[in-house]
């Protein structure tokens, strides 16, 4: 029998310390570089709200707005023409094909881009998330530390970057769990301690810069007060049913928009944002609040179960409301997603969901077949499976979620809906949606 000088390590000759070191300064600086992205996002949505509605009231002064959209296109254009593969949509594809030595990246030259980028097309109001690109970001600040400064290995290096991806997406939303098995299902498909280690630390230190610039209050605080009863829980398969079916109707529709914009080529690629960015307008001028990723919208689909009273769409009934509401979402976010500029699917995914549920809320309640005051559970469950649907990430959406609407009440809902959207999409042909992107980009 070996005794225990065989079996364990020498004592210092380990390097973990000093990777999670590493990993936590790097974690620290994505948290400051994605609060402030953060904050430049929300207030220039925010002033979306003003803006709008002083734009009905003074339709002359659309001239000059539709100027300074066209303005927006040319710069965002030029930005993005130093590599539009690597700087349009989410970035994670990409980072999947760097991390396989499909592709390389600039780290500083795709970071500034990306964030500049990101602004000038959330900006505007485009059905777009900040998620994917803050994961971007973070792995290029983390490739620029393991490069520059710690001169890392190879092996090192790219548990860095691991790292610095948890952390970007733990700082987009408020949520180190998430970040750090979004990680895991979507980048590695491995748990090594090295990586969870690293990947951690880094994620917990830029939440704790966050919270500093946020407070400790979840990202998307949904408070839920009634539980659905044991008896309703036969309502959570059909929901899981439709998002399973819904979310492959989303994967198709986006697959084949990337398709059909890159046989557009009377516009060239790098100006192709002019499309969504001109269309958005009269989506602006009738509910400024419907624009951006967005989680304005899912607050008030939550606090108000018939959204708003649109004077302008007439006298809707109480179901049409949320389906035209989720056409011109799913239209828009196909337009906004494929168009070749920088931003991310979590979010406008999430609002799917969310009227999804909605829908699924308002017609079980009607039928009598569900309590009334459970309409914000079916809510959380839809939006839940609807993600964990189109990302092909069940684990990592019911962690965010729970993480993000700050309760974990709603888990053993969540995890039933899941598992039935999951299995409806595989069973329909769904795949994990970031790599058939990736494949669809043809990397060598």
């Amino acid at each position: 029998m070996p005794s225990a000088k065989k079996l364990l390590d020498q004592p210092f000759s380990s390097n973990t310390f000093k990777l999670i070191w590493q990993a936590s300064i790097i974690g620290l600086t994505i948290g400051i570089v994605v609060s402030i992205f953060r904050l430049l996002i929300d207030h220039s949505i925010s002033l979306l709200y003003i803006l709008y509605p002083y734009l009905r009231h003074h339709l002359i002064l659309l001239i000059p707005y539709i100027i300074s959209i066209l303005l927006v296109v040319f710069l965002l254009g030029k930005i993005i023409k130093y590599n539009p593969k690597n700087l349009s949509g989410s970035g994670i594809p990409q980072l999947q094909a760097m991390l396989t030595k499909q592709n390389q990246m600039p780290w500083f030259q795709i970071l500034w881009r990306k964030f500049i980028g990101c602004l000038l097309a959330m900006a505007p109001g485009l059905f777009l998330g900040r998620e994917g690109p803050c994961i971007q970001m973070g792995a290029m600040i983390a490739q620029g530390y393991s490069q520059n400064l710690y001169r890392a290995s190879d092996n090192d290096a790219a548990t860095l970057i691991y790292a610095g991806i948890a952390a970007g997406l733990s700082a987009a939303v408020s949520a180190p769990l998430a970040g750090v098995f979004f990680l895991f299902e979507e980048i590695t498909h491995s748990f090594k301690s090295k990586i969870i280690t690293a990947a951690l630390a880094a994620a917990t230190c830029s939440d704790l810069v966050t919270i500093l610039f946020f407070g400790t209050k979840p990202c998307l605080y949904l408070p839920i007060t009634h539980n659905l009863p044991v008896t309703s829980y036969w309502s959570l398969i059909l929901v899981g049913m439709a998002a399973g079916i819904l979310a492959y109707v989303y994967q198709w529709s986006l697959l084949n928009s990337r398709w059909l914009f890159s046989k557009l080529k009377v516009i060239p690629t790098i100006y192709h944002s002019i499309i969504p960015m001109v269309l958005i307008i009269p989506i602006g001028l009738i509910y400024p609040h419907s624009l951006g990723g967005s989680h304005m919208l899912i607050d008030i689909i939550f606090h108000n179960p018939k959204i708003v009273q649109v004077e302008e769409l007439g006298n809707l009934t109480w179901l049409l409301i949320p389906i035209i509401f989720a056409i011109i979402r799913f239209i828009f976010s196909m337009l906004s997603s494929t168009s070749s500029v920088p931003g991310g699917i979590f979010m406008p995914t999430m609002v799917l969901g969310a009227l999804l549920g909605l829908i699924a809320a308002t017609i079980l309640i009607h039928l009598g077949l569900i309590p009334p005051n459970t309409y914000t559970n079916i809510i959380v469950v839809s939006m839940t499976a609807y993600l964990a649907a189109c990302l092909h990430a069940p684990i990592t959406a019911i962690i965010l979620l729970t993480e993000m609407i700050g309760t974990v009440e709603q888990v053993l809902p969540m995890i039933i809906t899941v598992f039935i959207a999951y299995i409806v999409l595989s069973t329909l042909g769904g795949k994990p949606l970031y790599t058939a992107i990736r494949k669809q980009m043809n990397f060598k």
